[in-house]
């Protein structure tokens, strides 16, 4: 391994890339950036599969709640990334290995651009703001999407926040794929009024790819998340036998996808996001030859994130306008 990823070893310069006081001298910019903005994508993708599965059922879409549901979402999970960044802002000290912007958190805390109580505030405030409007979509769309919600934010907190911190516990992929695909569910319910097994049958797939995202990242990440006492899948299993679990996932998520196709639950057309496993067994193979060396890794992450937006939008632009048969 390299040197320079050891927790022990000397930090690295900071990049210029990395936030500075200097750069950020406005509290709403401040604020915003502090969320990681950019992997907000992610969420915006599942909403839009989420509505495209409701449309694609023949149901009127509200144009209203169907964009506070997507408001909602992006909030939640910008919450989520700021309260990852206070729980771990202990790894994100002793991370020198980390791929900035993808890997090592937003570095607010550590460059001093947000303390640690004004990062939590900021978190857990975001967090709080979600529930008046969640509450009043649930008024109109019914209560089940109660469930939805709570399920949501306990993972928005639960996911990095003791006592529970499940990414520390090696469970963070299994709280990614449960976020991700609570977004496309509770997207299709505001406008269903209903629960429906459909969005999990389109969304899984989607979520998987998601997860497989923050799988990538913990390579990099390792030996700092090692150091802070945070036993990721990564640490527990060490990159050259987990390395191959990105593989496992990405199989998971296009043998789910040619499944539900088969199975006659998603129109055949759905067939064609699965040329984004392109995308995935590129970063797969550059992961395999490459899971110690941290700076090697930029490509197959930028891969990985290709593979999850393309993937859903392509389900998002099929479901939404193809004949299937849960559709019109």
């Amino acid at each position: 391994m390299n040197p320079a990823a050891s927790p022990s070893a000397k930090p690295p310069a900071r990049t210029p890339a990395e936030p500075s006081p200097a750069r950020f001298t406005h509290p709403l910019s401040r604020a915003i950036a502090a969320t990681r903005p950019a992997f907000l994508l992610v969420t915006l993708v599942a909403c839009a599969l989420g509505l495209a599965i409701a449309h694609g059922s023949g149901v009127h879409l509200e144009p209203l709640s169907a964009v506070l549901s997507v408001l909602l979402a992006l909030v939640a999970h910008a919450a989520g990334n700021v309260i990852n960044d206070y729980h771990d802002r202990d790894a994100d000290r002793l991370n020198t290995g980390r791929l900035y912007p993808f890997t090592g958190g937003s570095r607010f805390i550590q460059n001093g651009v947000l303390s640690a109580r004004q990062t939590a505030l900021l978190g857990y405030g975001l967090l709080a703001a979600v529930i008046p409007g969640g509450l009043w979509l649930a008024w109109i769309a019914g209560p089940g999407l109660l469930a939805i919600g709570a399920g949501g934010l306990l993972v928005a907190w639960a996911y990095s926040a003791p006592p529970l911190n499940l990414a520390g516990r090696g469970l963070g992929e299994l709280c990614i794929v449960t976020a991700w695909l609570l977004v496309v569910a509770g997207t299709d319910y505001v406008q269903r009024g209903a629960f429906s097994a459909l969005p999990f049958a389109a969304g899984l797939s989607y979520a998987l790819l998601v997860a497989n995202l923050l799988y990538i990242n913990q390579f990099p990440d390792h030996a700092g998340d090692a150091a802070a006492g945070k036993r990721t899948l990564v640490v527990r299993l060490g990159p050259q036998t987990a390395k191959w679990g990105y593989l496992l996932i990405a199989l998971l998520a296009y043998g789910w996808l040619v499944l539900m196709v088969g199975r006659g639950l998603l129109p055949q057309k759905a067939s064609a996001a699965a040329f984004t496993l392109v995308l995935s067994f590129n970063a797969a193979k550059r992961l395999i030859d490459h899971a110690e060396e941290a700076a090697e890794l930029a490509p197959a992450i930028g891969q990985t994130i290709a593979a999850a937006c393309l993937h859903g939008l392509i389900l998002t632009a099929v479901l939404a306008l193809a004949d299937w048969p849960g559709g019109h």
